[in-house]
Formats: C-alpha cells, structure tokens, sequence
C-alpha cells in the first residue's frame, strides 16, 4: 500500500505534468485554456452510447451527453453513476463504451481487462478536481491536517495521530467544544472513498462505528448540511451554500492550503486528483466514430467549459490534444 506521502506525490507530479501549457494564475482561475479548440460537426453521426462508472463524474457525464446531443440528436446517451469500481467491468463485458472514473485504474483491473481483450484499456483524463473536506456552513474550523483528518476518519490512525471524537479536540471552544464529529463519506465502489482512504488515511480503515456510508456525493454533502456538527468528503463541485470546503495541510504540517485551481496544480493541496474516463480502443485499429467524437467533444473547450460550469477545474489544451491524437 503506498503512503500518503507517496500519493500526494504523484498527485503533484500529474498536476505538475500539465503546468507548462498554463500561462499563469489567471488560466489556473476556472476558465478554459484559449488554445482548446472549438468542437467543429461530422457528418453520419448517430447510434447509441452507454456509459457506466463513477458518480463524482454523474453531473459531467450528463451535462456532456446534454451538450453532444444538441449537435447530433440521432445519438442516444445512457449514463449510470453507482460507483467508479463499476467501469471496469462495465468495458469488459461490452455493456458501456464509456467507463467514468475518478480513480486511475487498479493493476488487477488492467490484468482483467487485457485478459479479455489482449490490451490494457484507454484512459482520458478529462478534468482535474480537489477532493473536498466539507463541514456545515457554521462551523469555525480554520482548517484540519491530514494527521487530524486520518484522526478523525480513522480506526488505525496510520498517519501517527490518536483518536479525535469532538470538535474541542480540534481546537473549537465553547457550544463546539463537547460536540461529537459526526463523519459522512462515499461507500466502498466509489473512486472518491478509495482516494479518500488511501491518502487520508494512509491506507488505514474507517472507524465503522461512526462512520455514515453515503451512496453519492451529493448525498454526503446533503447530510453534512442537515448535521452542524458534521463532516464529510467529496468531489469540489459538489460543494452548496450549506457546506464549507475547509483548507487541508499536508501530513501534520500546519501550512494550510485552500482547494484552489492553483493549489491543485501546484501540488500543494494535498487531495488533487485527475478525473478519467476509460474507454476501450484497439491499438490496431481505428476507434469507433461515434466514440471518438464524443471524446473529442469533451477535449473541446465547449466540453471543458462544461467542466468549469460543473465546478471542477479545466485541462490545459496540451493535454486534450494528446488525448484527441491518441485515439486516432
């Protein structure tokens, strides 16, 4: 199992990869990339599209549909969102030629896949997002480390932390004080709760007997705003007027950084990530039209403008003409 330190790393070095094509904080600050291209029609276009996988990516992937849709209405698009450990299968038994996921693909789901198939399955990152810690609108925390967090979240405390049960052992004072932490996060099938797991909690395990295993991240975020005394975790674009998304610091350091664009693809919030979507293209031969338009219009700036709308951050062009080539 890698440590949190390890994973926060390699969340760096992805968002790190894309910098060079950002020409300062202004591009960072939700608008799109100007070298994105404009998504430009073909002809024949029509059939049907199946999409399985993530939740976090449920709004994107109907938002996107919505907009494909609009240019080709002979296309039909059908999107399920139970969880990012639903796609893999999903592409290998030939029942959806998308599989959104907020996770990169595991090793053994890889192996299972070119089992079937006698090649590793496509990712397209199609979005970058921060890993939110949501707490209700009213509560005073300036912020938690990720020792707190492991503290909090956790029954094995792999982060070196010990047991944390109410706000006053955050440091919250008076009605706070003596209140118990009630915890909300996604269940087992989601990206969301495996990335959560793995970089929160050091590979650690929830503590079950207080942990409330939510079904989608807007749930996790509903619950939060109906418990003051709540906290939770979820994609950034989940994030309502009920819920705050509290600055996170690395480790147990007390530097704290906002889940900003900037501090995303700096590295410097510890919980960035990528959102991917798989797809299953034979190397030697031409992917099918109607799915590779469909992702050519998600790496257009029509489709990233999609991604800003739905609250996460934007890819720089760089990267959607890589993906856009690699699929031809």
């Amino acid at each position: 199992m890698k440590t949190t330190r390890s994973m926060r790393r390699h969340a760096a070095a992805l968002v790190a990869a894309v910098t060079v094509a950002l020409s300062g904080t202004a591009q960072a600050q939700l608008q799109v990339d100007s070298e994105l291209p404009e998504y430009t029609p073909v002809s024949g276009i029509s059939g049907n599209l199946n999409s399985i996988g993530s939740d976090t990516l449920n709004n994107l992937m109907l938002m996107w549909a919505e907009g494909f849709r609009a240019i080709y209405p002979n296309v039909n698009i059908q999107i399920q969102g139970a969880g990012s450990s639903t796609a893999p299968a999903a592409l290998i038994d030939g029942t959806a030629q998308i599989g959104p996921m907020s996770r990169p693909m595991t090793g053994a789901e890889i192996d299972r896949f070119e089992a079937r198939y006698g090649y590793a399955p496509t990712e397209v990152r199609v979005g970058i997002d921060a890993l939110a810690v949501f707490v209700h609108r009213d509560n005073p925390i300036a912020g938690l480390n990720l020792q707190q967090v492991d503290s909090i979240f956790s029954s094995t405390y792999r982060l070196g932390g010990r047991p944390i049960a109410t706000w006053g052992e955050v440091g919250l004072t008076g009605d706070w004080a003596n209140r118990p932490i009630s915890l909300y996060g996604r269940n087992s099938v989601s990206g969301t709760y495996g990335l959560f797991k793995n970089i929160a909690l050091g590979g650690g395990d929830f503590d079950d007997n207080r942990y409330q295993e939510q079904p989608g991240s807007s749930t996790v975020v509903q619950s939060i705003t109906a418990d003051r005394y709540g906290i939770g975790y979820s994609g950034i674009g989940y994030g309502t007027s009920g819920v705050r998304a509290i600055p996170v610091a690395d480790g147990d350091s007390q530097e704290l950084y906002e889940p900003t664009p900037e501090n995303c693809i700096s590295g410097d919030y510890p919980l960035a990530r990528f959102l991917f979507v798989y797809v299953n293209k034979n190397p030697r031969e031409p992917m099918d039209r109607l799915t590779f338009e469909f992702i050519r219009y998600i790496n257009s700036r029509q489709g990233q403008e999609v991604v800003v709308r739905d609250g996460f951050f934007p890819l720089p062009a760089v990267v959607a003409a890589e993906t856009v080539k690699s699929m031809q």
